[in-house]
């Protein structure tokens, strides 16, 4: 199923949110496709990669975050798994996997733990070259701050209240992702 498809099917056009997971999604692909074009030696499979980007956020619909129109019921970060669970139900296997590994730089046993989720309590942390750079060009953007591009002091200082894991990560992922302004 393509990604558009599968956003219309749970988001109804004209609706604040779709609007706004489509802003962000795209900007989270355009993203990640400069990282792989930068980096043609990791042979990242760019198509992943777009279908990622634009369904990583598919089941924020079901979250609660009334400031960027979320009313559903759910822990926020509980979206990457609802979005999962949506995905393998479409045969998505790898885009699920996007969805569940993105958030964060990753989610460990114990945050999940810690925060009561209603999931299997074990370690998402991307694993996959298009599960790294989906999660990478994620942090940049805000779906709360549409028209900010944060930088990368500001994720890692961000990532790093949260666990000096996570901050490493994602120090490790720019190392690797990084690229110059010039040939965008």
């Amino acid at each position: 199923m393509k990604a558009l498809a599968v956003i219309d099917k749970y988001y109804p056009r004209n609706d604040e949110l779709r609007q706004l997971l489509l802003e962000h999604s795209w900007r989270v692909a355009t993203m990640a496709l400069r990282c792989a074009a930068a980096h043609p030696e990791l042979l990242i499979d760019r198509a992943l990669v777009v279908r990622g980007s634009l369904l990583h956020d598919i089941g924020i619909f079901a979250t609660r975050a009334p400031s960027i129109h979320c009313h559903g019921t759910e822990h926020y970060l509980m979206h990457g798994f609802i979005g999962a669970r949506l995905l393998r139900t479409l045969g998505m296997e790898a885009e699920a996997r996007i969805c569940e590994r993105h958030t964060g730089a990753g989610l460990t046993r114990e945050v999940i733990t810690e925060r009561g989720l209603d999931i299997e309590p074990r370690d998402y942390l991307p694993e996959t070259i298009e599960e790294k750079i989906v999660c990478y060009a994620d942090k940049f953007y805000s779906k709360s701050r549409p028209d900010q591009t944060f930088t990368y002091d500001q994720i890692y200082e961000t990532i790093l209240r949260y666990g000096a894991e996570g901050a490493a990560r994602f120090a490790e992922w720019h190392k690797m992702f990084h690229y110059k302004k010039r040939i965008i």
